[in-house]
């Protein structure tokens, strides 16, 4: 029997090859949430007396944070967007109040329909943009205007996310992005804080976290995210790992340490003449599609 190789004790029941390292469930447990509090003391994304509005999606990734948040001990709320995808946005939907009923956690539902009378295949038909374009202009305007209330926005982007989206950002040499890639983004203004918990968590060891807290969730893809190159990056990533353990972690790290994410250059926002949203323009993006869609 291959014992824990931390306690020595129990058997081990993970196994992560990227680290060579066999642990039992509570051994995983304790690790796993020891991570998760060391990247938010570390960026210094909130505090216990801070209340904290989760973006939950109905995926293992979000609800795990929801779920490993609450157990921490802190003050949350989670908000699901319902963005229209036919069945799969129904599924999602119902996962998310079944967890917050067992777990008597607060929540809250918005409808993209009812904002925008049409759901997100619709709407990138109408004005003719991919619908993960959309869908983020939707998503990031909702969440930061139900995030008034809150401190901050916590959503459960993990270690994978953030190194397949540095990924393509460098190979683009996209700075813009590159300087808002960090756990952290401070509030400005209007827009509200918002933080990454999960940053140094990989996907692998969320699914074990779910497993273990018998986390039920949405396992199908998003049907619209087909052929997105986040995965197309996510794919490579994992053969790099795959043949040199611990890549995506020093990857992401040693680009957290570049001095250019300490000295920012200041993007010249104003509000949004219509909604009071920051943007660069004018008009914001949001309220530019809500304008066409509402046209006709």
């Amino acid at each position: 029997m291959r014992r824990c190789k931390r306690c020595k004790i129990r058997r081990g029941e993970v196994y992560f090859k990227s680290y060579n390292l066999c642990v039992c469930r509570d051994c995983f447990l304790e690790l796993f949430e020891k991570r998760v509090v060391s990247a938010i003391e570390k960026f210094k994304m909130f505090a216990k007396e801070d209340k904290v509005l989760v973006a939950v999606s109905g995926g293992k990734d979000s609800l795990s944070l929801w779920k490993a948040l609450d157990e921490l001990g802190f003050k949350t709320t989670g908000l699901y967007i319902n963005l229209g995808i036919g069945e799969y946005s129904e599924m999602s939907e119902e996962k998310v109040v079944n967890f917050a009923q067992k777990n008597g956690l607060y929540f809250k539902i918005v409808k993209v329909k009812d904002l925008l009378k049409k759901g997100i295949e619709e709407l990138s038909r109408k004005i003719k943009r991919t619908p993960c374009r959309v869908c983020g202009t939707i998503k990031r305007y909702i969440m930061n205007k139900e995030a008034k209330d809150f401190f901050c926005v916590a959503t459960g982007h993990n270690l994978d996310d953030e190194a397949s989206l540095l990924l393509g950002n460098l190979l683009n040499w996209q700075k813009g992005y590159l300087e808002r890639q960090f756990p952290v983004l401070d509030n400005h203004k209007s827009l509200r804080k918002k933080v990454k918990p999960f940053c140094f968590c990989l996907e692998q060891e969320i699914s074990f976290y779910a497993f273990l807290k018998g986390i039920d969730y949405i396992q199908e893809e998003c049907p619209l995210s087909k052929g997105a190159t986040s995965l197309f990056y996510k794919k490579i990533l994992n053969e790099i790992e795959e043949k040199m353990p611990t890549t995506k972690i020093r990857f992401y790290k040693q680009f957290l340490r570049q001095d250019f994410l300490k000295r920012k250059e200041e993007v010249n926002l104003k509000p949004c003449k219509n909604c009071g949203y920051l943007t660069v323009s004018e008009v914001c993006n949001f309220c530019k599609l809500r304008e066409k869609v509402l046209a006709g």
